[in-house]
């Protein structure tokens, strides 16, 4: 009886330190990042090729080794459709070997990406897209939503410009879950100050026809027209809105999601004047801009947006947890990146029970074409919105790795 007692204890002991062992180390004698992103579609250039760069920076100002081994960068285009991101992140984890997968800018691809990552047990950090559910009804253990989101922004571009007086809103609505949760966080932003939502209308995304929306936006009368849009589609709604007539006019035009390389796209004469809200913003700070000049030496002359000094600082935190905690274990690993604040330079926080990124953004004012000294120089920032004030506060959320309760 004795012997089979300490048969088992031992047996008991081996399979626990077997267990240890394996969560020591790399899993596949490397670390492999995966972007998975748009590299072909209407968010292309507010991630896309230059979230590629952005991660290949990193692994090279990280060394290009983490514990001895070698750091390989692959990426994949998921256009974003959510279909394609969850069978290419599912490619990316079983057939590559990825260990993070780093991008995502289209909140339905990302959370697509998100549900295959969580029964994986791999990582995911979304840069690019917005939606607050990534880290709220929908959050995971091993998601962390890095650049910004829904809450930031209505709390950034929809305070600013109740703030100056206008009170009416008109929505322009992506039809799709980041433009339903842009709409919704940004009413009860202007509902708690006093204004008023008059109206709205969806449009599918990819629009290239916005005359019909904007006809109903013009004849609300709002004093502002609210774009809860992104990348090819406010591009395109601004565009037609200055064919119309309407940038200029009575009615303000406010991009809620809007990125340096859409202002580049329309040009200072139609979007001088507005105000948006960035996690990041290339000409704020000496390193800020030290980071950009050596990016756009590699990228055209074309300075970083949010997304991709995101992608940047993401990958080099990641590579950083892996190295102090000795291990590519994604719960590892997952527990070291929330275990001390980040402040690498371009971005200074600390990331969340909730795997939220809580960090300060910037609302920003596009320059007039006389203001302006060159190409990247588009925009001024106005204000400084502290990370408390950006982000939904943790006694709100509905994230069962807060509550408890999934919801």
């Amino acid at each position: 009886m004795k012997k089979r007692y300490l048969s088992k204890l031992i047996a008991g002991a081996l399979f626990a330190s077997v267990g240890v062992a394996s969560a020591q180390g790399l899993s596949n004698d490397s670390v492999n990042i995966g972007v998975l992103t748009d590299l072909s579609g209407i968010y292309s250039a507010v991630e896309g090729p230059g979230a590629v760069l952005a991660a290949q920076m990193a692994v090279e100002d990280f060394g290009g080794t983490v514990l001895g081994k070698p750091i390989k960068v692959t990426s994949a285009d998921h256009q974003s459709k959510a279909d394609l991101s969850a069978s290419k992140s599912r490619e990316m984890f079983e057939r590559d070997n990825v260990d993070m997968i780093v991008g995502n800018v289209a909140s339905s691809s990302a959370l697509a990406a998100m549900e295959v990552a969580d029964q994986l047990k791999r990582i995911v950090i979304v840069t690019g897209a917005a939606s607050l559910p990534i880290t709220n009804e929908r959050c995971n253990a091993y998601t962390v939503h890095y650049v910004y989101d829904t809450y930031a922004l209505a709390n950034g571009t929809a305070a600013g410009v109740l703030a100056s007086g206008k009170k009416t809103w008109f929505f322009l609505t992506a039809d799709y879950i980041f433009g339903h949760t842009l709409q919704r966080d940004a009413t009860e932003v202007i509902n708690a100050k006093g204004g008023k939502v008059v109206g709205s209308v969806l449009h599918p995304i990819k629009t290239t026809d916005f005359a019909s929306y904007l006809a109903q936006a013009q004849s609300s009368k709002a004093e502002v027209i609210a774009l809860a849009n992104a990348g090819g589609d406010t591009i395109g709604s601004i565009k037609q809105a200055a064919e119309l007539g309407i940038v200029g006019s009575k009615q303000t035009i406010v991009p809620l999601l809007m990125f340096t390389s859409d202002v580049q796209a329309l040009g200072l004469k139609d979007t001088a004047g507005m105000n948006f809200t960035v996690g990041w913003y290339w000409d704020f700070s000496d390193a800020n801009r030290k980071f950009a000049n050596r990016f756009m030496k590699r990228f055209n002359g074309k300075a970083p947006t949010s997304p991709q000094a995101g992608v940047y600082s993401a990958t080099l935190n990641y590579l950083q947890a892996i190295k102090a905690a000795g291990t590519d274990n994604s719960d590892a690993v997952m527990k070291q990146l929330k275990s001390k604040p980040i402040d690498d330079g371009l971005f200074k926080g600390v990331i969340r029970a909730d795997g939220k990124f809580e960090h300060d953004v910037y609302l920003l004012q596009v320059k007039t074409p006389k203001e302006s000294k060159n190409k990247n120089d588009i925009a001024k920032v106005l204000q400084v919105i502290p990370a408390k004030d950006a982000t939904l506060p943790l006694s709100l959320s509905k994230c069962v790795l807060v509550t408890g309760v999934k919801s």
